[in-house]
């Protein structure tokens, strides 16, 4: 199912990610003043406007707001990968920023439980969308040297896209809104 240049692609787009995940770490041990901004922003941006909605209509809006998160990581590629890399960038500050301040004032188990469920599902679609971006950006450098066709190329990627990365952000969302809830509840 996955061919080699897919797997590569999104390696690469995980070693990103993990390396902006751990600046976001790393930011906020050095300066916790960064993570109590990123989070203040994060909840007035996201947390608060999802949850006062029941929990299908959450499973909704978050599914909504991941797939146009993994959209820009796989069209962005049409930037020639630039806007993939920022889009993976600036996402991995933010979790890594916004993870280690919660694990300072939850705890470990608190951070794990809050991600894990879903987490299991869409760090893995985020990365293969992303993986897929880098492609797309290879398919129209390929066809600017007259080594490709950048559209009959992305169409074996879109369809990807729309097995892979779709169906799980789809579990993920669910379990975000059903199942992560529930588990917290159990440690808290």
């Amino acid at each position: 199912m996955f061919e080699r240049p897919i797997v590569g692609a999104t390696i690469v787009a995980a070693a990103l990610f993990l390396v902006s995940v751990g600046l976001g770490i790393v930011a906020v041990i050095h300066d916790p003043s960064t993570g109590a901004q990123v989070m203040t922003l994060f909840r007035d941006q996201v947390v608060d406007q999802l949850l006062s909605d029941s929990p299908a209509v959450l499973a909704g809006k978050i599914f909504v707001n991941n797939l146009s998160t993994c959209l820009l990581l796989f069209l962005g590629g049409a930037s020639l990968g630039i806007v993939t890399l920022i889009v993976l960038t600036v996402n991995g500050l933010l979790i890594g920023a916004v993870a280690e301040l919660v694990r300072q004032q939850q705890g470990l188990l608190f951070i794990t439980a809050a991600l894990a469920p879903h987490g299991i599902f869409e760090i893995p679609s985020f990365l293969i969308a992303g993986g897929l971006g880098f492609l797309l950006g290879q398919e129209l450098i390929a066809e600017w040297h007259g080594r490709g066709d950048a559209a009959a190329g992305a169409l074996p990627l879109a369809r990807l896209f729309l097995r892979v990365v779709v169906p799980l952000l789809a579990v993920a969302a669910i379990v975000e809104a059903f199942i992560t809830p529930a588990v917290l509840s159990v440690i808290t």
